[in-house]
């Protein structure tokens, strides 16, 4: 182990923001994020560089976290203009060490350190500190990554299991699938375990009414269904995401035995955390027929940490500078 002194820059770049911060190298703890518009600036290094003037900060170590590939050297970002080389911004920016990791990773890895008050369990057993974990995340669209230790280490397994194929496991579901594939062919899991795939369930459901209404937004869908007074077809759509959002993540659970845990990242589960804790994910998560003994020992959380992926950054740097997480 390494006792590691000093900060470091960590960020978090999505397609229209970057959040930048501060990692103290000692315990991980971050300050406050500073957001920084990715259309006002014109690369990630101006923003970094901008950053430095605002908060007078010192380092000589970064990890950044983007959504988007990041296994080449040249980065060219799928939702945002910026692009830019690892060596060249390595260089420009006078830095010894650079990591530049997918966000999906950074979120993988913030399990590691997450506080037990930004978790809301949902169901099962206490987790093995040294079982594999599992972390799938709904948002614009649907990330899965799998979390292993080896030794001391925590190596986190990307992958794009987002797009594995949709599984219903009853006649609704089912008829959502074929409404589906009738209108984009084939039908991922990403396809309605995502803000866009909300509306895909809504519209599905709603055409099979004769009721559908054009033009709502996937915001549109989760407050109409949590009103006082919801659309019948908002409310089963919300409820049906819910539900495949459990299956999903019992199928992940079996692929590797998570018994360290479940863990639901993203943005959309959070904005209805209440909805969700009272709807039928824990039992479509446990419904695996003679399995069903073996999912009722994990244990399932949510996140609701807003600065999980910059946690995460800070803790895959502090465990490649030599820290024991």
């Amino acid at each position: 182990m390494t006792a590691l002194t000093g900060h470091a820059l960590v960020g978090d770049i999505g397609g229209t923001n970057a959040r930048l911060a501060i990692c103290n190298l000692a315990d991980g703890s971050l300050s406050d994020p500073i957001i920084y518009s990715a259309l006002e600036n014109d690369s990630l290094e101006s923003v970094i560089q901008k950053f430095r003037q605002d908060t007078k900060a010192n380092f000589s170590a970064a990890c950044i976290a983007i959504a988007c590939p990041v296994n080449q050297d040249y980065i060219k970002m799928t939702n945002n203009p910026w692009e830019f080389s690892k060596s060249q911004l390595k260089e420009n920016l006078g830095l010894e060490t650079l990591l530049v990791i997918n966000d999906f990773t950074a979120m993988c890895m913030s399990v590691t350190c997450l506080d037990r008050n930004s978790l809301v369990k949902l169901g099962g057993g206490e987790p093995d500190p040294n079982a594999p974990i599992a972390v799938y995340g709904a948002g614009t669209g649907l990330g899965v990554a799998h979390l292993i230790k080896y030794g001391d280490r925590w190596i986190p397994l990307s992958g794009e299991g987002g797009h594995v194929d949709l599984a219903p496991a009853n006649m609704s579901e089912d008829m959502i699938l074929i409404a589906l594939r009738a209108r984009i062919g084939h039908v991922s899991a990403e396809r309605v375990l995502s803000g866009p795939g909300l509306l895909n369930l809504y519209e599905a459901i709603a055409m099979r009414n004769e009721r559908l209404r054009t033009g709502l937004t996937p915001a549109d869908i989760t407050a109409s269904a949590l009103s006082a007074n919801p659309d019948p077809d908002c409310l089963e759509a919300l409820n049906t995401f819910c539900r495949l959002m459990g299956r999903f993540g019992g199928n992940l659970a079996l692929t590797l035995g998570t018994f360290g845990g479940v863990y639901v990242a993203g943005g959309v589960v959070p904005r209805f955390i209440d909805f969700f804790k009272n709807s039928k994910f824990r039992e479509a998560f446990e419904d695996k027929g003679r399995f069903k003994s073996y999912l009722e020992r994990i244990p399932a959380y949510v996140i609701t940490e807003p600065k999980a992926g910059l946690l995460g950054a800070a803790a895959t740097l502090r465990q490649e500078l030599g820290a024991i997480l």
